[in-house]
């Protein structure tokens, strides 16, 4: 393969001179005497005028990357009296210093690396490195939009050189990589994930032959490490829509090896008639939904598995048909060991969907007109900060055709919202907690820690949230005594 230099687009003279960080980089290279690029992400998104979604550059030199990076940030920070640091990997031969565009005033990281060529053992993804030109480097990047390179030297400053046809794809909306797919991805099987994310993030296809190598590659993943696949999972949550790209990884194989309990969701089951909707296609149509309305990666993993749950809950009687009964509650169970597997974090992150797996049914329970105040107030105790977030997850959850359906459950939802802000503007049970805490009970009736001091406790809170007292202290307190009395208990 030959180097070529594609048609010059007009919008890389503006990217150059927009950006005063490429003229301290060819400086450097100048003086150096190093051939230099800018090459991969940074460029693609540029010419997708995606340039804020970019926080980073890619460098590649012919030589030393580790030396230019040095050089860079010895005369930006000498001449804007700074110091920038240089944090070098010496296992993969890089470099990485920040530095801020004096015309945008934007921080950015520049990575510098010096050309190479790679070569992979069947068994790994991490592979044998070797000094290269720009060609050699082209040549392992995993996508032609990825290895377009912008010349950064004062004589060929600003030339485009494109060999892959890399433009073309980009202008096509075209994922397809450099080299053969199969080798490409057996290579390095993390690029099938990421192949699926571009698509998904971008809204671009995926050439066939490519598309069809991530079904025939599709148990290299295996060598993969659970967190950087999870890491191109939370990728995709986070595009939109990002069905789109969890329709991809399900028609090619790759999600039902890296997330099965999504895939069990898949179909229609019908006996005597009676079918139930495919509840795959109804979460990615909820997390789509979710995704109108918020970024939030969490609250976009409460809708995929909010109904998580549903496969193993399943049951079929004559004359009910379908049901999942308890499906929130086995759902909520599952969500730990699933961030665990997946290893997402288990900490307050993972305690959010959890509470929202739980309670995504409870909101359209108290549409009925006779629901009282105390099961609005248990509500909004048990959902506290997140009840804003929950009854997002419920709107989202209509996703019947029926459009004057949809209307109704929404005009339903509006009457229970508008109940939920009158009892917690009277009760504040968003931040709920009693008067009476454990201090006062054990000092009240000279107890140490109990289970006496545990159900008075929740016999207090209990009352709160039934309405039977309100939560003021003189209340609680006479209603302290009464239990504490119940149960054996005087006051010293």
């Amino acid at each position: 393969m030959k180097t070529t230099e594609t048609k010059q687009p007009a919008e890389l003279t503006e990217l150059l001179n927009e950006n005063s960080i490429f003229e301290w980089i060819k400086n450097s290279a100048d003086a150096l005497n190093l051939e230099t690029y800018v090459i991969g992400g940074f460029v693609r998104d540029f010419l997708l005028k995606r340039q804020r979604e970019t926080k980073d550059i890619d460098i590649v030199c012919i030589g030393s990357g580790i030396s230019l990076a040095k050089h860079v940030a010895k005369s930006y920070g000498k001449a804007n009296g700074v110091f920038v640091k240089v944090s070098i990997f010496k296992r993969f031969g890089t470099a990485m210093i920040t530095l801020e565009d004096e015309k945008t005033k934007q921080k950015i990281e520049v990575e510098f690396v010096g050309a190479r060529k790679e070569s992979y053992d069947f068994d790994s993804r991490k592979p044998t490195v070797e000094e290269g030109t720009l060609e050699d480097d082209q040549k392992r990047r995993d996508f032609t939009i990825n290895a377009l390179a912008i010349s950064l030297n004062t004589e060929t400053y600003g030339k485009f050189l494109d060999p892959f046809n890399g433009l073309k794809d980009l202008r096509k909306k075209i994922i397809r990589t450099p080299l053969a797919p199969e080798k490409t991805f057996s290579d390095d099987p993390l690029r099938m994930l990421r192949a699926v994310r571009f698509a998904s993030q971008l809204g671009f296809d995926i050439e066939v032959d490519t598309f069809e190598a991530l079904s025939t590659q599709k148990e290299r993943i295996k060598i993969i490490s659970q967190e950087r696949i999870t890491t191109e999972i939370n990728k995709i949550i986070l595009s939109n829509p990002p069905s789109y790209g969890f329709k991809l990884l399900y028609q090619c194989g790759l999600l039902e090896l890296i997330f099965s309990e999504m895939t069990d969701l898949h179909g229609v089951e019908i006996i005597d008639g009676k079918g139930h909707k495919d509840n795959f296609y109804h979460t990615l149509q909820v997390l789509d939904n979710v995704a109108k309305v918020s970024d939030d990666l969490w609250l976009r993993w409460a809708a995929i598995l909010h109904d998580i749950a549903k496969p193993a809950t399943k049951r079929f009687h004559p004359k009910a048909g379908w049901t999942f009964h308890g499906h929130e509650d086995k759902g909520a169970r599952m969500t730990p060991a699933i961030f665990k597997k997946l290893r997402l974090p288990l900490d307050a992150k993972m305690r959010f969907v959890q509470k929202l797996v739980k309670l995504h049914l409870r909101p359209i329970a108290l549409v009925k007109k006779t629901i009282t105040d105390s099961a609005i107030r248990r509500l909004l105790f048990e959902a506290g900060e997140d009840t804003d977030a929950l009854m997002m997850l419920c709107r989202a959850d209509i996703t019947s055709k029926d459009h004057s359906r949809v209307k109704r459950y929404l005009q339903n939802f509006d009457r229970v919202e508008k109940r939920m802000a009158e009892v917690e503007e009277k009760d504040q049970l968003r931040t709920f907690q009693p008067v009476i805490d454990g201090e006062i009970i054990m000092k009240t009736f000279a107890l140490k820690p109990s289970a006496e001091v545990g159900k008075i406790k929740l016999a207090i809170r209990e009352a709160i949230l039934e309405g039977e007292i309100r939560n003021e202290y003189e209340e609680a307190y006479n209603f302290m005594l009464k239990e504490g009395k119940k149960l054996g208990l005087t006051k010293v």
